[in-house]
């Protein structure tokens, strides 16, 4: 019974949408719920920016329908293509993602999974999520 979770950051790292699924699916599956999931994001001046403006990925999500779906939405692809690009053109807006899943990953019942239901795992690592945020906020202040 193993799981993925699934997460798109801000450029600093915060989490702003998290996910899990089975862990045989493939990560391109996991994107429009997620990019679906991002709350409003509130600005000093104008209205809330409901979306990114563009999403960084690695070269597993390079499907031309996953471009055409972020462009439909006006949100600018920037992902790695296979065999064209190297990765390491990518790696400092991966890093941030890769160092928010080692935090998550830092927490006990997220490490090794201990929950049997999926919605109590998702609970889990959304209060992970919103310690990660805290910390950061606390840390600010």
């Amino acid at each position: 019974m193993g799981s993925k979770i699934h997460l798109i950051t801000e450029r600093t790292g915060l989490p702003l949408s998290i996910g899990i699924s089975r862990a045989n699916t493939h990560d391109s599956q996991g994107l429009e719920p997620l990019v679906r999931g991002i709350p409003p994001i509130r600005s000093r001046r104008g209205p809330r920016r409901r979306k990114p403006s563009k999403l960084h990925a690695d070269k597993g999500y390079d499907y031309d329908h996953l471009r055409r779906w972020l462009r439909a939405r006006n949100i600018t692809p920037r992902i790695a293509r296979r065999g064209i690009e190297s990765s390491q053109r990518l790696g400092r807006h991966r890093w941030t993602v890769e160092r928010t899943v080692s935090r998550l990953a830092g927490c006990r019942r997220l490490h090794r999974r201990y929950e049997r239901k999926a919605e109590h795992f998702l609970a889990f690592a959304g209060i992970a999520a919103a310690l990660i945020c805290f910390r950061r906020l606390s840390r600010q202040m």
